[in-house]
């Protein structure tokens, strides 16, 4: 088998679970922007806009040729990857300024949301991997980008839905915790991490909702942004908290080789990352930019180190499908 013809194959095969590189991709990209190394930022963009555009590829092909595929594909966790990772690069065309842009991912976004997270809840069970932690994830992506725009436009009514979905993320967190596998922790090839990372992107969701608020556009009173400002500290805490637990897991007991899922261990990292930085703008507090950086230059390694494991399993797919 050539070498085209193997890549065309492997997109073929293509699993939902992919999408979780543009996620990866697009959590970096954002925290380099917050850093201010723009330029690493926008190769970073680039990159996250190809694989999106891949998978979107991927999942109008599938949806037209091969229904019953899409969907049974559309009932997995990992079938949320498209609206979280849709809402993150809307989110970084927004910083760019490309407001039209952004409003075209968030509704395109919006649309695909209820869609396939009625597919993926048909579907819950007990002892479920941690991409089940994507319907949160999705929906605070949502409110994350809607909350941007809100800031940037001054649209009330879309803060205080881009609230509503926060709320309502926190709400499926607590009920997909409850079938989450904890063993997954110990024994999971990537995913397990996304336990962290839903908290992480509630958090950036709950600073962007800080910000929004202005003298020019009141939202909500002191104690309603009192209560925001709590929840969004504590989630930031128990994100980091995750974080330690999963990363000396890592180390008591390491995963080796290259596994797709691996790119959804860096979307929690680039995310946490991220995160903290938004927090440290958004609630003023200023020493929290330094532990941003330090784990955003972690993000960075380990999406490199995934990069390298995908392009190696690559080739080593290739050279043993080649004539002899």
């Amino acid at each position: 088998m050539s070498g085209p013809t193997f890549l065309r194959a492997r997109w073929a095969q293509r699993s939902p679970a992919a999408g979780a590189a543009v996620m990866a991709t697009g959590s970096v990209t954002l925290g380099l922007h917050l850093t201010g190394h723009e330029v690493l930022s926008r190769i970073a963009l680039g990159l996250a806009c190809v694989s999106w555009a891949v998978l979107a590829a991927g999942f109008g092909v599938r949806l037209v040729r091969e229904p019953e595929r899409w969907r049974a594909e559309a009932g997995t966790p990992g079938a949320l990857n498209a609206v979280a990772a849709t809402a993150v690069l809307g989110t970084r065309f927004s910083a760019l300024g490309r407001q039209t842009l952004a409003e075209a991912l968030l509704a395109l976004a919006a649309v695909l949301w209820p869609l396939l997270l009625v597919q993926v809840a048909r579907h819950w069970r007990r002892h479920m991997p941690g991409a089940v932690f994507l319907c949160c994830v999705a929906t605070q992506g949502l409110a994350v980008l809607g909350a941007t725009l809100a800031e940037v436009e001054a649209t009330a009514w879309l803060a205080h839905a881009a609230l509503a979905l926060f709320w309502l993320g926190l709400v499926l967190y607590g009920c997909v915790l409850a079938l989450f596998d904890l063993r997954q922790v110990t024994e999971g090839l990537g995913d397990q991490w996304v336990a962290g990372g839903a908290l992480a992107i509630s958090a950036l969701a709950g600073s962007k909702l800080v910000a929004a608020d202005s003298a020019r556009l009141y939202l909500w009173d002191d104690d309603d942004r009192g209560v925001l400002r709590a929840v969004t500290v504590a989630l930031l805490v128990l994100d980091l908290a995750w974080y330690a637990v999963l990363l000396v897991a890592e180390a008591v007991r390491p995963r080796r080789g290259y596994d797709v899922r691996r790119w959804a261990t860096v979307f929690p990292m680039g995310m946490t990352a991220t995160a903290v930085l938004s927090v440290a703008a958004a609630l003023d507090a200023p020493w929290l930019r330094r532990p941003g950086e330090v784990l955003l230059w972690i993000a960075v390694a380990a999406w490199l180190a995934v990069a390298a494991g995908a392009v190696a399993a690559a080739r080593a797919g290739i050279r043993s499908t080649a004539p002899r």
